[in-house]
């Protein structure tokens, strides 16, 4: 950590840096993802129309005249984000990096590169596992009086929200991780907390999916992976916890 405190302004200069960085690569994301917007949203299609009946119904519809220009600025625009992720994430380690000790600098490169690596591995957990379950299970509601008429402004909205909270979930190691390296995170208080974290964790599932079962098992179940993963990740990195443990055995000897 740097001994130099550095005076408010230059912080909120630092910040503002580093917020146009970031907004340049959204940017170019966006515009290279515009270019493939057709076949990003065909391949964001793809598991719906794979269970949805054939016929005039296995086809999304629109009811605006903007609605379909409007969804595929969306989907260009989330797809720009994901290419700008690594920015995004390197910017924001190199922002907190000057309160960090020169042996935590260390991890920032592979923190970013994790951190890219875990939220894009929830995305695909989300597209390639939830998506059939889920889809599947709202279809099965169609019958001779009800077909699905699904709209792209509806699935656009449902299929982002649902990738997303995916990707942010299984950021958690990278977080247990970091946290540990900062001392603000233990193994010992992870273990003790086990119980409530399970809740949690089943609380926010039924939060962040849709309101049916299989997909709210299908985000709690990988949680409860990721959470011991975590803590075997804090139980080795933690090394602000042995510091911590040393120096409780040697209080009693200077009491004496």
């Amino acid at each position: 950590m740097s001994d130099e405190k550095m005076p408010f302004t230059q912080h909120l200069e630092e910040l503002r840096r580093r917020l146009i960085i970031c907004f340049i690569a959204v940017a170019v994301g966006f515009l290279i993802s515009y270019f493939f917007k057709e076949r990003i949203f065909e391949w964001l299609m793809k598991p719906l129309l794979q269970v949805l009946p054939e016929g005039e119904s296995q086809k999304l519809i629109y009811t605006a005249p903007h609605e379909a220009f409007v969804t595929y600025l969306k989907v260009a625009f989330i797809a720009g984000i994901g290419l700008a992720s690594p920015v995004i994430l390197f910017q924001l380690w190199r922002f907190i990096a000057p309160g960090l000790y020169q042996d935590e600098k260390r991890y920032l490169l592979p923190t970013v590169f994790f951190s890219t690596l875990f939220f894009v591995g929830g995305a695909l957990f989300g597209y390639f596992i939830v998506f059939p379950f889920g889809f599947q299970f709202f279809v099965s509601f169609a019958n001779e009086y009800i077909t699905p008429m699904i709209s792209t402004r509806e699935f656009t909205s449902f299929a982002t929200r649902l990738l997303l909270a995916f990707g942010l979930v299984f950021e958690m190691p990278v977080f247990a991780f970091f946290l540990a390296r900062l001392g603000l995170l233990s193994a010992q208080f992870m273990r003790k907390q086990r119980k409530y974290a399970i809740l949690l964790i089943f609380v926010s599932a039924a939060v962040l999916t849709p309101p049916d079962v299989v997909s709210q098992m299908l985000m709690a179940l990988p949680l409860l992976v990721l959470y011991e993963i975590s803590v075997w990740i804090v139980t080795i990195f933690g090394k602000k916890e042995k510091a911590a443990d040393a120096l409780k055995e040697e209080q009693p000897h200077s009491a004496a």
